[in-house]
């Protein structure tokens, strides 16, 4: 499956707030060429040429690859924060919540892997001020994880002695997924889903893990 087809249906990487359409048609080939050949390795002449226009062309739209990169990088996250914050805001228990927030993040990362790739694993090669940028978009996505978590420890629901040590456990569990999702493997993302929903549910002891 390529970029294009992951983010289509806009659940995984919605690129229509990217104009004009040479600009996303070149951001599609940036996430790709990272992908495949790492950031370091990837030239703007491989990424021009993957979106079938001149090196030329690109510097009208970025001045650098690592705008470029930067601007992947802090979609991505946006979304990925997106994603939790409607979790953990939403009605219901601790349980619930964390079951849902694990489950659509998962499904994120497996969905658009090559996208995810790019944003979770190529954050050493921004330069200091859009490594903070980003740096900051991760300390809220690790706040609205663990903000679930000491609910439900709060509630009585979990039973974790190291909140943000099971945060990061958690957070890494999922983030992994787009390191070995396989479209033709043996489970879809909302199998995964539910699968690492049901697994971070034990992890912090709900006392309804495997019924949320």
């Amino acid at each position: 499956m390529s970029t294009a087809e992951e983010t289509a249906g806009g659940e995984t990487q919605p690129w229509g707030e990217v104009t004009p359409d040479a600009a996303r048609r070149l951001l599609l080939a940036a996430v790709e060429a990272f992908a495949e050949r790492g950031y370091h390795a990837t030239t703007t002449r491989d990424i021009a040429g993957r979106a079938g226009m001149s090196p030329a062309a690109l510097y009208i739209h970025y001045k650098t690859k690592e705008e470029l990169l930067h601007r992947i990088s802090r979609i991505g996250h946006e979304k990925a924060l997106d994603i939790l914050r409607t979790a953990s805001r939403g009605e219901g228990t601790a349980t619930e919540r964390l079951a849902d927030a694990v489950s659509s993040f998962v499904r994120w990362h497996a969905r658009g892997r090559t996208t995810a790739r790019v944003v979770q694993y190529e954050l050493d090669s921004l330069g200091p001020d859009a490594r903070a940028e980003i740096v900051g978009l991760r300390r809220q996505v690790d706040a609205e994880v663990r903000g679930i978590i000491e609910d439900g420890v709060r509630s009585g629901e979990f039973d974790v002695p190291d909140v943000p040590g099971t945060t990061l456990a958690v957070l890494s569990l999922c983030i992994d997924v787009a390191r070995w999702f396989n479209v033709d493997g043996p489970r879809t993302p909302e199998e995964v889903g539910a699968l690492y929903a049901d697994l971070v549910l034990r992890m912090v002891g709900a006392r309804n893990a495997g019924t949320a």
